[in-house]
């Protein structure tokens, strides 16, 4: 196993409550693995991992106030055919330990929130049971990640998001740390994860570019 990517020492920090100076400034470090790059907003600072350098992401006029995840950069970065993942808060929280909660499940390769999990993370578990699933995996740098998704979203399921969650902090080891990363605009989810106990450090958007 290789060395760690830079950029999981700036999430590990965020979880405990250590952020970059409030400087406006961007930090430019290399491309995540498997060809994605990503470009993280902290609270006046900006990280950005890509292959291209440091004097072209600059000269883009990236800053760490919010130009960072503005389209046209996030443009730049991708390429003009590159995919571009939606805005996300950036969550974290610890895991509780004990005995397992959820059980793992199987044959659930075809559902689209294990199929993305798949595509953009790697050692993806999934558990859950009537209530829906989620997915454990090492994500951004190497970080935990953890999603949900419920089998009843139309109001049937009342409750069963934060129970969900809180279930699944079972897996992570007893104050280890954890993330997720939520669109801002699902604001089911977002309360669900908050009441859970996980907190906002930033926000994100993942890339993988294609540049010709």
């Amino acid at each position: 196993m290789g060395a760690p990517h830079p950029l999981l020492t700036y999430f590990l920090a965020a979880a405990d409550g250590r952020f970059p100076p409030v400087d406006g400034k961007v930090t430019v470090l290399p491309p995540l693995p498997g060809g994605l790059e990503c470009s993280v907003a902290f609270t006046g600072h900006a990280v950005v991992a890509t292959a291209l350098s440091e004097e072209d992401v600059h000269a883009q006029g990236p800053d760490g106030f919010g130009a960072s995840l503005a389209p046209d950069f996030l443009r730049h970065l991708a390429g003009p055919k590159g995919w571009i993942d939606v805005v996300d808060v950036t969550l974290t929280a610890r895991g509780t330990g004990g005995p397992p909660r959820l059980a793992e499940l199987t044959g659930a390769d075809g559902h689209p929130r294990v199929r993305h999990a798949r595509d953009v993370r790697t050692n993806v578990e999934v558990h859950g049971d009537e209530r829906g699933l989620i997915t454990l995996a090492d994500g951004v740098a190497g970080r935990r990640e953890l999603s949900i998704e419920l089998h009843d979203v139309q109001g049937g399921g009342r409750g069963h998001g934060r129970s969900l969650i809180a279930d699944a902090l079972s897996l992570v080891p007893d104050g280890d740390p954890v993330f997720a990363a939520v669109s801002p605009g699902n604001a089911r989810s977002l309360r669900a994860f908050l009441a859970c106990g996980f907190t906002p450090t930033g926000s994100e958007v993942l890339l993988r570019p294609e540049r010709g």
